[in-house]
C-alpha cells in the first residue's frame, strides 16, 4: 500500500498569473481518507493559499464539488484510495468561471434555479383555520426523488450542452421544477412552462445520460427532462387537436 500520494492542483491566482497552472503536491495516504481530507491536509500542513469550497462533510450541502480526474464528485465523500497509486488531478467544476483555484461562480447556477420558480405555487390560499394541505404517500413518493437534489452542480459540469450552449437552464434546474410539478399541493406548472418550454429549455438536451450518472443523490435529471419532454409534446399536440378545450 502507497504511503503517500501525489495530488496534482489546478491553480488559477488571477493577481500573479492570468493562466492556470497545474501545482504538485504530496500527502501521507490514510486509508479513511478522501480527496477533501487530502486539500485540508494541503491547505493546513503544505499551502495555505489553496482555495476550494466545503461545508459539511457529509455530502449535504454540495459545496465541495470539484473535478477528479476529469469526473466531477464531492470531495467529501470520494474515497482517495480509490485513485490509487496516483497522481490525482484535482480541478474545478467543468463549464463555470473560476474565481480562485477550485472556487467557482455560482450566480448563473443560481439564477437558472430561479428562473423555474423552485417554491409551491397556488392560485388561491385557503384559510390557515382549514389546517394544512394533505398528501398522501403515493403522492410524496411522485415528486420525492427530484427533492433529493442538493445543488451540488455536478450534474452541469457533466453536462456536454451546457458546455456548449451556455444559456441552457440545465439539469438540475428542470428536476428542481419537476419536483414542484408533481407535487400536488403546486399549481405553478404553467408559469414554469414558459421557461422549460423555451429555446433555452427542456429541448436543449440531447438525452447524454452524464448528469444522472454523477449525480450524488441518485436525482436522475436526465429522467425529469424526459418526462417534461412527454409532458410537452403532449400538451402541444392537445394544443392543435383540440384548441378549445376537451368537450
Amino acid at each position: 500500500m502507497a504511503e503517500k500520494v501525489k495530488i496534482q492542483v489546478l491553480r488559477y491566482i488571477p493577481e500573479k498569473d492570468p493562466d492556470p497552472f497545474y501545482q504538485e503536491y504530496e500527502v501521507p495516504f490514510r486509508k479513511e481518507w478522501v480527496i477533501l481530507d487530502a486539500l485540508n491536509y494541503i491547505k493546513d500542513e503544505i499551502d495555505g493559499s489553496l482555495s476550494y469550497r466545503w461545508s459539511c462533510r457529509m455530502g449535504v450541502c454540495g459545496s465541495c464539488g470539484m473535478m477528479v480526474n476529469d469526473i466531477p464528485v464531492l470531495t467529501c465523500e470520494t474515497f482517495l484510495e480509490k485513485y490509487l497509486p496516483g497522481p490525482v488531478r484535482i480541478a474545478p467544476l467543468n463549464y463555470f468561471a473560476v474565481i480562485r483555484d477550485l472556487v467557482v461562480e455560482t450566480d448563473g447556477f443560481m439564477e437558472k434555479v430561479k428562473r423555474v420558480k423552485p417554491w409551491i405555487i397556488r392560485e388561491e390560499e385557503k384559510p390557515a383555520a382549514e389546517g394544512e394541505y394533505l398528501q398522501t404517500p403515493d403522492q410524496l413518493s411522485e415528486y420525492k426523488q427530484y427533492s433529493m437534489c442538493i445543488n451540488c452542480m455536478l450534474c452541469y459540469a457533466a453536462c456536454p450542452v451546457v458546455g456548449l450552449e451556455p444559456k441552457f437552464i440545465g439539469p438540475a434546474a428542470i428536476a428542481l421544477a419537476q419536483r414542484y410539478n408533481y407535487d400536488n399541493r403546486d399549481e405553478g406548472q404553467k408559469m414554469r412552462d414558459d421557461v422549460l418550454l423555451s429555446d433555452d429549455g427542456i429541448y436543449e438536451c440531447t438525452l447524454v445520460g452524464e448528469c444522472s450518472v454523477v449525480c450524488p443523490k441518485h436525482v436522475d435529471p436526465a429522467g425529469a427532462i424526459q418526462r417534461y419532454k412527454v409532458t410537452g409534446a403532449t400538451e402541444w399536440w392537445t394544443s392543435v387537436l383540440l384548441p378549445f378545450g376537451k368537450k
